[in-house]
């Protein structure tokens, strides 16, 4: 008996959040934010009838939402030690960056 050969579905990127829900659900957030922050210039595309989004793009975005302070949105296979070993040095590299910096001239 002849086997029958399989349509092979491509697997979509593992950074890819199809739809509000896991979009919402990545960011910690009820879809009403998600789609308000969409609106804001969260990095969301259409793709036929579904929202999509990359995680990385969304983590890049909260970055620079962030004032340029370390923010990373935790999944169930972050390394949270490396986060916050992360963080930590980066609070340590601006309070150095803070005591470096000269202050204002004494005339």
């Amino acid at each position: 008996m002849a086997k029958r050969a399989q349509k092979q579905v491509p697997h979509p990127p593992s950074g890819l959040l199809k739809g509000w829900q896991q979009i919402a659900r990545f960011l910690g957030q009820p879809v009403s934010v998600a789609e308000r922050w969409a609106g804001t210039g969260m990095p969301v595309m259409r793709q036929g009838r579904f929202v999509v989004a990359n995680s990385e793009e969304l983590n890049a975005w909260l970055g620079r939402e962030s004032a340029g302070e370390p923010v990373h949105v935790a999944t169930g296979d972050t390394d949270l030690s490396a986060e916050l070993k992360r963080g930590l040095s980066y609070i340590r590299s601006e309070k150095r960056q803070s005591a470096r910096a000269p202050g204002p001239k004494k005339r």
